[in-house]
């Protein structure tokens, strides 16, 4: 399987890059991974809707332009379907089962994903009703599909 992660900016914080490298080499041994970055905008203080939504349309058209039209794409989103770790690991499996062979995973900017890359998506995913930084949210993504093929492969992995 090949797992894309496609991302808005780049990571700066020295402890996050080093847990995404981590878990990286982990899913090396179950998965080929990618890390795929795109420009974020800057969003000024105190800015409106309109400008907040020109944002997202400018990031949107980035990530857009790296989704493959073979892969299966899961759009990161508060409004979507909320799983726990088993449920993520039976969706990945079935996935494969299913013959799917590249999924690409969309984590958006500050601001969110443009409908855009929502109506592009195949399937929406929620980690949470809570805003986390889309920094840690990489992080937290990655150990999500590292424990998944863990599951998968009925491997002990601590709870």
């Amino acid at each position: 399987m090949r797992i894309d992660i496609c991302c808005v900016g780049k990571i700066k914080e020295k402890y996050f890059k080093e847990a995404i490298k981590e878990y990286s080499k982990r899913l090396s041994r179950y998965c080929r991974i990618e890390i795929i970055e795109v420009a974020d905008e800057k969003t000024p203080d105190k800015a409106g809707k309109a400008q907040e939504e020109a944002i997202k349309e400018k990031e949107g058209e980035r990530l857009l332009s790296k989704l493959s039209e073979k892969a299966y794409v899961i759009a990161l989103a508060i409004d979507g379907k909320a799983f726990d770790s088993i449920e993520l690991s039976e969706k990945i499996d079935k996935l494969g089962i299913q013959g799917i062979s590249h999924l690409q995973f969309v984590i958006g900017g500050s601001l969110g994903l443009h409908k855009e890359v929502l109506k592009r998506a195949d399937f929406h995913l929620s980690f949470s009703n809570m805003t986390f930084p889309h920094q840690l949210m990489r992080v937290i993504l990655l150990e999500q599909i590292y424990r998944s093929y863990r599951i998968i492969n009925n491997e002990p992995y601590h709870k």
